[in-house]
Parts: C-alpha cells; structure tokens; sequence
C-alpha cells in the first residue's frame, strides 16, 4: 500500500510538471492579453485539480493494465503460432479500440450536424446518427485492417516507409477526386483515431509481437502501428466520400 502510495505521488507530480506549461498559458493570456479574471475560479480550480488526478490515474492504468494486456495478448497469439488468429485478433482490437474512441465519436458527431446545415444530408436527428455511425464503422474497419497490415509487415519484415510513402502518395491523388465536403473530415479521422483508447493496446501489440518473434527488434519493428492507423482511415473515409 505504501509503494502505491508513492507510486500516485510521483504520478500526480509528474502530471503537474506535464500540464504546467498548458497551465501559464492560459492565465497568462487570461491575466495579461484578455485582462479579466477567470469567470468561476472556483470550478476552475475543481477543473485543473480533475484534471491533474485523471491524467495521473490514466498513465497508471496505461502501465498497470493496458500495456501488459496487450503485450500478454500478443505474444501468446505469437506462441499459438496461428496467423489467422493473430490477424483475427489484429483486426478486432482495431475496430473495437477506434469505434469506441471518444474522440471519433465527438468528430463524428460534429460533421453529421455540419453536412445537415449544408444540406449534403438530411437535417433529421435519424439522418444525423447514420451518418455519423457510418463514419465510425468506416473510421474503424480502416484501422482493423490498418493493424493487419502492421502486423503483416512485423511477420514478413517489410520496411515501413514504403507503405507510408505509397499510402500518402495515394492519399493526395484521391484527395483530387473526392468530394470536397469529405476531405477535412477523411484528415482529421487519421488524427482522432490516435487517441487515448488505441493507441496503448495497438503500441503494446506491436512491441509485444516483435518481441515474441525472433529475428525481430522491437525498437524497429514493434513501433509502426500508429502510423498506418492514422493513415488508413483517411484513404477508406476520402473513399468513402467518393462512393457515397
């Protein structure tokens, strides 16, 4: 209990190192360029302390529970020695991590209620939610099988950069064809998918499968997943744009 203890201290510590720049910036500019004072400094305060206690437990949930999950997962699957249950496995943890994201579904939400008011859809809340469902399954069977081929690429040894040079030589040329309502939507869905659900299991599965396989460094080839579920997303969405 003592060791947890002074494990959260040295979280919580970390956490307020980590924000206080966010922190001066904003008084800062509140202070000195706006020149008023904070409106509720009260529930300002409440906010920033939530903040710090959240930050510090998220990190120790990270290293006490997701980041062993998804290494424990990987290199048992690697063990198995069954490709088609590691990609199975590869693929369910990229749809179920990025439909469930937070930050997918706010931007989801966001650009449904934006194509009804530009009549691009219809304005009902029935036409809104399909939409923005659709963009989520979309969003998320791009990562499932961004993280197969990721995974792929740590079996064979294939080199990273070819993959991410072709893909966003790809992406430009089908941005020229798309419609352009759907282009800052397909970007940003590569950005909002990299976020605080997937990116620990996916990184963990990396590190984990390139550490169970041997010939494989996971320093070269653990990390990598990140960059291909931030890439496929934009393809199938500017795609998905084109199609629809």
């Amino acid at each position: 209990m003592l060791n947890f203890a002074l494990v959260m201290a040295k979280r919580h510590l970390a956490a307020v190192r980590d924000l206080l720049p966010i922190f001066a910036v904003i008084i800062l500019f509140q202070l000195v360029v706006i020149r008023e004072p904070f409106p509720d400094v009260v529930s300002v305060a409440v906010g920033l302390v939530c903040v710090i206690v959240g930050l510090a437990l998220f990190v120790q949930g990270l290293e006490s529970g997701l980041f062993p999950l998804g290494e424990a997962l990987a290199q048992g699957m690697a063990q198995k020695g069954s490709t088609f249950w590691l990609l199975a496995l590869a693929f369910s943890l990229g749809f179920g991590t990025t439909v469930a994201e937070p930050a997918l579904i706010a931007v989801a939400g966001e650009a449904a209620e934006v194509a009804a008011e530009a009549r691009f859809i219809g304005r009902s809340e029935a036409a809104q939610d399909r939409y923005a469902l659709e963009l989520r399954v979309v969003v998320a069977v791009a990562v499932g099988l961004a993280i197969v081929l990721g995974v792929l690429r740590i079996l064979k040894g294939w080199p990273i950069h070819r993959f991410i040079i072709g893909g966003y030589i790809l992406v430009m040329v089908m941005t020229v064809f798309a419609p352009e309502e759907i282009v800052g939507v397909a970007y940003d869905s590569g950005g909002v998918t990299t976020s605080t659900i997937t990116v620990p299991l996916i990184t963990a599965l990396g590190v984990g499968l390139a550490s169970a396989i041997r010939g494989r460094n996971p320093m070269l080839d653990g990390f990598g997943l990140i960059a291909f579920a931030s890439l496929t997303p934009m393809i199938c969405v500017l795609g998905y744009g084109m199609v629809s």
